[in-house]
């Protein structure tokens, strides 16, 4: 008895042209069948997780795998991109397709894959190190474009893999082996630079809080677009307790402000409760809720094309992390670039009357503004400009070349 394995390839029946920007980000992905469901077991692979005991990626790895069944999608059609880096052995742990590819590349790599592949749910993997310091330039670019991604960056303000040299989001006066006087680089704020790249979906949130962490990622795959999110993660080994204060009970309900659309943005409760307002100069300051301006009170609006005020928002951190903010920052529809291509292509396709065959290939190749190189001595050559054939250069132009440049290298 025969059988077969669906390798999630799209068909072009099913094709039905651009998804509307209102669709999910996994609209055109094939879902199962009605009445199956995957499991976390199903998204689990067989391979030796192999990170250092008490690493936070852990606890995403877990999350990642008991989210995905939620999606209802066919694992054929789900790929995890990496970069390199201590998370970016996340493809090897999930039952999906996937690629650990080159250092800061990975967003170069999934652009294309979600450009040519529709049917495809599109995930990059990647570190504060690989993000945003090689791979910052395809970093940017892929959420200035709006590709249909969803970047999931884990912060641990460490490079880990390389054994504890500082990265682009270490603190200054970070202690490390690469700066054992001191960090004295101005770091990174990846929420930020998302938002000054006008992500349309950025968000942050914590290895730990698993309950919050799930939203987060429902939220980002949800998203058409480019989803950024930043992902709190403790490296135990090089920078253990980086964000120990957020995780801490006590601490934690003082220090983080939880976004939540429609809202006040607060921090702390009873007579603790600060809040975020707006100064007389429009800037943003927290202050305690006994004493703000229900006038100047901030209430966070995701949906606000303006990404400025969600820029603002990111800003109100400070080393000390006494105003955390966690959730999500931005959600707006933008088309998406992996959209706008393929609707080019078909564009033109339709245009000159279906797909092209084995002659327009040849006619392409053969056709106008083409050079053809004919013989070996300088000069031989048949000139053939705009489908006009015209004589080349002679032999003796081209001899009388080479002699000019005999003489210019001997002088």
């Amino acid at each position: 008895m025969s059988s077969s394995t669906d390798l999630g390839m799209p068909s072009r029946a099913e094709s039905t042209g651009s998804p509307a920007e209102s669709d999910p980000g996994t609209g055109r992905v094939p879902t199962l069948p009605e009445g199956e469901k995957l499991t976390k077991k199903d998204f689990t692979s067989d391979q030796e997780v192999r990170w250092c005991p008490g690493c936070g990626d852990y606890a995403v790895l877990a999350a990642v795998q008991g989210f995905l069944p939620d999606l209802g999608l066919k694992r054929e059609n789900i790929v995890f991109i990496s970069g390199i880096g201590c998370s970016s052995r996340f493809p090897y742990y999930l039952d999906t397709y996937g690629m650990h590819s080159i250092h800061g590349r990975a967003p170069a790599i999934a652009t294309g894959l979600a450009t040519a592949r529709e049917d495809l749910s599109v995930w990059v993997i990647t570190g504060d190190g690989d993000a945003l310091s090689i791979g910052g330039n395809h970093l940017i670019h892929a959420m200035r474009r709006n590709v249909n991604l969803t970047i999931l960056l884990f912060n641990n303000k460490i490079y880990g893999l390389t054994k504890g040299q500082y990265s682009p989001t270490s603190h200054q006066g970070a202690i490390t082996k690469s700066t054992p006087l001191g960090s004295i680089d101005h770091p990174f704020t990846p929420v930020s630079l998302a938002l000054g790249a006008e992500a349309t979906f950025v968000a942050r949130t914590m290895d730990s809080d698993r309950a919050h962490l799930t939203q987060i990622l429902r939220a980002a795959a949800e998203h058409r677009g480019t989803s950024l999110v930043e992902i709190f993660q403790n490296c135990p080994i090089f920078n253990d307790g980086a964000f120990q204060l957020l995780k801490d009970k006590d601490e934690s309900t003082a220090r983080i402000a939880h976004l939540h659309a429609g809202e006040p943005i607060r921090v702390g409760t009873g007579e603790h409760a600060r809040i975020v307002v707006r100064d007389d100069n429009g800037h943003l300051l927290v202050v305690p809720e006994s004493e703000a301006d229900p006038a100047h009170v901030v209430i966070h609006d995701p949906s606000d094309p303006d990404p400025s005020v969600a820029f603002a928002i990111s800003r109100l951190d400070d080393p000390t992390m006494s105003h955390m903010p966690m959730g999500i920052f931005r959600n707006v529809t933008r088309p998406t670039y992996d959209d706008a291509v393929r609707a080019q292509v078909q564009g033109a396709v339709q245009e000159h009357g279906g797909p092209a065959d084995e002659d327009d290939l040849a006619q392409l190749l053969r056709g106008a503004n083409t050079w053809t190189v004919d013989g070996t001595r300088p000069g031989q050559v048949e000139q053939t400009l705009d489908g006009e054939q015209t004589d080349g250069p002679t032999a003796a132009a081209g001899n009388a070349l080479a002699d000019e440049g005999e003489r210019a290298f001997a002088e």
